[in-house]
Order: C-alpha cells, then structure tokens, then sequence
C-alpha cells in the first residue's frame, strides 16, 4: 500500500507462497511450500495478526536486536498462546549499533515466559557482525565480506575464543530438548554423542510441544541468517499434518462437537479469514483449506447463511502479484474470487458437510470520532466506502449516533482511524472531515442489585403482558458479561426466557453514568409472571430492558476508561522531563530500566490523556526519544472525571 511505503510500517498483512529446501536434517532436498502471512507490529492494526494466527500452524516471531522485546511483541506472544501456535524466534538487526543478541533471548524468557534457547550465536555484533555459530553441527559460518546477496558463507571451525561459549549453549540446547524424548534424554544421561538429526528431532518435539523456543540471529536488510529461519521453518514448525483437527459445531445441532483434518480425498471446508478490495479484481477472500481439494468453478455453501457460493477465481498470491491456479490442496492459503455474502470468519464447505468452524475473535475499538463528508454529493460515496472498509477490518465500525445524527466511525487507536481517513481519499476519492478523537468508555456496577420489570398494554383487543424481576451483580474486571437463568416452576415459561436476556442486554448498552456499553456484571432472571393470553416475546423483551433499568439504578455505576501501557525510550538525559509529563497525564510509572544511554520508561496511562503523544514527546527530548503504546485494561475514571465525561457525553444515559 502506497501508506506502507510512506510511513515504513506494516498495516494490512500479506500472503506469499514460495518453496523452500533445506540441504540438511531429516527433511533435506524435499521442496517444501511454504504458505507465509507477514503481519503488522503496530497494535492498531493486532486485527491482522488475530486472524492470520488463526489461520496459520506455526510463527516466525521477529524482535529486534537493539530494542528487544517491545510492547507490541508482548500483545502479539499472547495471541500466538491463546491460538497455540509453535514458533521460532529471529533476533533481527544484528548489524545495527547497539544490537545485543543475548539481552534480546533474556528479553524473551523474562517478559514473555517463552523458554528460549540459541540454536546460532552470532560471531560478532553491530558493525563487527560477520557470522554465525551453528549450535548443532559446531561449525562457523563466515559470510563472505565482497557478497552482496547475504547468503553465500564458508563453513569453518568456530574461533577459539568463542568455543567454550558455544559448547556450553550446546550443552544448554541438549539438556533442555532431552526432556522431549526419551531416546534422547537415555543418550544423554550416558554420555553418548548425539547426531545432528536427533537433536533436530529434539528441537521439533520441543517446539511442536509449544514448550521450547528457537532463536536465529541475523540481518534481514543484508540478508544474513534469513536462510537459516527457513530452514528452521521447515525443520521445527509443523506442516497440516502435525496440528490437531480443526474443531467446529454443527450447524443443525451447535452442541455437538465436529471435527475436519488435512486429507485431499475428503469434502471441503475451510475458513475465511480476511478481505481486501483489490482496484484490479474487485474483492479478494483470502482462505484457509483446512480439509479436501478445491477446483475453480466449484459450488461451496457458507454454514452461516446457508448459501451457495461458487468460484469462479482462484488466485496464489505473491504479496500485489497474483497467479491463477485450478487447484489448491489442504494446508494451502489462498484467495478465492467469486463469492458475494461473505465475512471474516466464515465457514465456506461442501454441501455435504455439516461444520461450522471457530471464527477469529477480535478486541472492542477504544477510540471513535465523528466523520462528516465534504459535500453532500459525498454522502453516498462515503456510506458505501465505510460499508466496504468496514466489511474488510473487524475492529473498525460505523455507527450513527442517534442524537445528532453523525456517523461515528471506531477503531483501535489514532493511527487506525488516520489511515482510514487517507485510505477513504486515494482509493474511494472521498473528502471527508472528522471531529475530534472520542473515546470508548465502559460503564460497570460496584453494588449487587434487584430490578423490576413490568410491561403492561391495555388497548382494547389483545394486550402486553411482561413481567421479569431480576439481581445484577459485579463481576472481575475482564470478565464481560454473563446470564443465569434461576426461574423456577414455570413463572416464566421456557420461550420467554431468551427474549427477556435480549432485552437485558439491548439495555445494557446505554448505560446510566453517560449512555455508554456496561461490561463486568452478572444478571440472574429470578422471578417474573405472565398472561396466558397477553404475553409475547416483545412484552418479555421490555420487561428485561425495564427490569436491567431499575436495577443498574441502585447499582452505584461507575465510569471505567481504556488504559493503555506505555513505553518509552529515551535518552538519560530527557527521563526526568519524559517523567514528569506522563505524571501530568495522569500515569502511573510501572518501571524504568537501563539500556546504555538510554532509559526504557514504562507506564500505565489513561487514552484520553495520549492524543498528540507523539508531538509532544518529540519536542521533550529534541526528536531522540521513541515510544509504542497497547490497550492495556479499563479502570475507573476519578469522580469529576466521571462527572464532566457525563455532562459532555452525546449518548443518552439509560432512563428508568
């Protein structure tokens, strides 16, 4: 995107397939495709990383040699755990002035928890970077000085200065993969020498096991252990065949557990799992073949509307270059043309299967704003473009505010919503003007409370009739929300059950402090009545709403706002400054570390005090100083905080 280019950073992920071959090891002179997603590092954008992990079997996970382990990469480790992905780890930027390849393995055992271990150490850092140490053969690799390419380098015994080092990280290495495998670990223990593809062997079980965590050394921008990582691709993470089957529901009964896995011969199902309008073909639906063989011109159904869709494009990709293909197989990843009602997350399957498959899940926006077209000419233009950009990323969403009748356009921080505003100009030639950033504040309950809810109608013929009583109470902060059914004896029968949790939850989503989405509580249906004739789903939808109103009422509400944890880096001599302004911002210091001449502040602090951050922070330290900034959890706002977001707010606070 021509964004990427301008800013240098990652924001929308992109495919690539490729064959690789590795010249040693169990898998040596086998071509291997390789279907690879290279996703963004900025959190704005952690819908991309969400969904491609979903998708893909194991991650090269990239840190940086200099800066170690950033925020960023902390959000992106937990994704990779909650998807239970193998990974391996590349130390990147080796040749850059402060690199510390062994600080940067510690970074990952201490901040991350990941069991780190070398399977290279570098010969050499910064400027002086010229080689590397293969911990499992104990041969040097020289890179070759008048190479341009990076990837030609004479095998040589490791200099004598470096051995001990390298034999006690082998010793390490070994020690550690021996508790994957008994054969190794009976070896070991007797002091027989290992081979070099046992203890490759060890490093797979270790890795597959998601308990061990290889780490290469290298340069990406002179393409220096990059060659290494594919390898370690191909002899560490696993292929279709070593992840466990894909576990969906079926369709017709979503209690029941359904399962597919990598075979050819079997019908097909896979997940869709992003879209992209691309100018030259229209909508690309980028797909992940879990089971079976997929043809151009076939007919799939999608399990979450029951209708068919046919292909009629199949496409690899190669970043912004596409080729067609007939056919792909299980395992592959690849953009399929045709289909019309698709979203993120949908299941796309034979006619004869029956599955629905896990979607990604995605966090709530934390930050909105108002977005007004240039001309009313525009209006359309602009409702269609943010329909399509929407349709594209889960974590942005339009909405109209009822009371002043904009659009409010949501996202995962400032730069989320700056790229949409641009990407609105170049690709759907849109002018638009947007207001001041708002933010996406939460409302919870600190109090148990019982609410009453009564919807009666009497207009002559039939009447309503709804009767629910209900006790709310506070949940951890995190947990969201949750509905117990406690009716007993048929007060309420089993079918207006349903519509009066609806109704619960349609009201929570203005709460009462400012009209804003209330999270963290419990509501248990206790009590309630009905009419034989009168009562309907709509009058039981009412009784929810008014029930939920009355009790968030005497709830004692309160006002929580997105924190988000900051780190900053900056030169010793601007700390004090770089401080003292987060102090201002109503921050809470977490930590302040040591890196040479440069101090690694990090700090908990409220969104609403970050906007123009960047700004700021470049004037305090003279432009020397970076940061990077994560949603971290919601905490309550302090009291004339609370009342003057009250006063300001657009949204209607719930009324009983």
């Amino acid at each position: 995107m021509e964004q990427e280019r301008e800013r240098g950073i990652t924001i929308t992920s992109a495919a690539i397939s490729a064959e690789w071959m590795t010249k040693k090891g169990p898998f040596a002179n086998i071509p291997h495709r390789l279907n690879i997603i290279d996703t963004p590092g900025h959190v704005d954008f952690t819908a991309e990383v969400e969904r491609s992990l979903k998708v893909l079997d194991g991650a090269v996970a990239v840190f940086c040699a200099v800066a170690g382990v950033q925020p960023q990469s902390e959000t992106v480790w937990r994704q990779m755990n909650k998807y239970k992905v193998p990974r391996i780890a590349f130390i990147n930027k080796m040749d850059r002035t402060g690199a510390d390849f062994y600080s940067a393995v510690n970074d990952i055992r201490e901040k991350l928890g990941g069991n780190a271990h070398p399977l290279y150490l570098p010969i050499g850092q910064e400027e002086n970077f010229r080689g590397l140490i293969d911990l499992i053969t104990m041969k040097a690799h020289i890179y070759k000085e008048d190479d341009k390419t990076g990837s030609l380098y004479s095998e040589e015994d490791i200099p004598a200065d470096m051995l001990d080092e390298a034999t006690s990280y082998r010793d390490k290495l070994i020690e550690e993969i021996a508790a994957f495998d008994d054969v190794l670990a009976e070896k070991y223990l007797e002091g027989e020498e290992l081979t070099h593809d046992e203890i490759r062997s060890g490093i797979r079980k270790a890795t597959l096991a998601m308990s061990f965590v290889g780490v290469i050394p290298g340069t990406a921008f002179k393409n220096k252990g990059v060659q290494k990582v594919l390898n370690g691709v191909v002899d560490y993470l696993p292929g279709p065949l070593d992840i466990p089957p894909q576990v969906g529901r079926s369709i017709d009964d979503p209690e029941q557990e359904v399962s597919v896995s990598p075979n050819d011969n079997k019908p097909i199902a896979g997940l869709v799992f992003k879209l992209f309008t691309d100018p030259f073909v229209g909508r690309l639906i980028f797909f992940r073949i879990y089971q079976g063989k997929l043809e151009k011109g076939m007919a799939l159904v999608n399990s979450r509307t029951g209708k068919t869709e046919r292909i009629s494009r199949l496409v690899v990709m190669h970043a912004d270059r596409r080729e067609d293909i007939d056919k792909a197989y299980s395992g592959d990843i690849v953009a399929i043309i045709g289909p019309k009602d698709v979203r993120t997350g949908d299941t796309l399957t034979a006619k004869e299967l029956d599955i629905a498959l896990e979607p990604p899940t995605f966090p709530e926006p934390v930050i909105s704003m108002s977005v007004e077209p240039a001309s009313k000419g525009d209006q359309e233009k602009l409702s269609l473009a943010l329909q399509r950009l929407a349709e594209e990323d889960p974590t942005f969403m339009v909405s109209t505010d009822e009371e002043t009748g904009q659009t409010i356009i949501s996202g995962m921080g400032e730069l989320h919503l700056d790229i949409i505003r641009d990407r609105l100009q170049r690709e759907f030639k849109v002018e638009a003007a947007v207001g001041k950033p708002q933010i996406a504040y939460r409302e919870t309950i600190t109090l148990e409370a019982k609410g009453v809810g009564k919807f009666v109608r009497q207009s002559g013929g039939r009447g309503q009739y709804g009767h629910a009583e209900i006790t709310i109470e506070p949940l951890e902060p995190g947990k969201g929300y949750e509905f117990s059914n406690e009716i007993v004896g048929g007060v309420i029968p089993k079918e207006y059950i349903k519509p009066t949790e609806e109704g619960i939850r349609e009201a929570a989503r203005n709460g009462t402090v400012a009209g804003y989405p209330v999270v963290d509580f419990r509501a248990r249906l206790t009590f309630g009545s009905f009419h034989e004739v009168d009562s309907s789903e709509m009058a039981f939808r009412m009784a929810g709403i008014f029930a939920f109103r009355d009790a968030m009422a005497k709830a004692k509400a309160q006002l929580l706002e997105p924190i988000m944890k900051v780190e900053v880096e900056t030169p010793d001599e601007y700390q004090g400054d770089v401080v003292g302004d987060l102090n201002r911002r109503r921050g809470v210091i977490q930590g302040i570390e040591s890196k040479g001449k440069l101090a690694k502040i990090t700090a908990n602090v409220p969104l609403e005090t970050m906007f123009g951050y960047s700004t700021d922070v470049r004037s305090l330290s003279k432009g020397r100083a970076s940061y990077s900034m994560t949603p971290s959890h919601f905490e309550a706002v302090p009291a004339n905080i609370q009342a003057e977001v009250a006063k300001n707010s657009t949204r209607a606070p719930a009324r009983t």
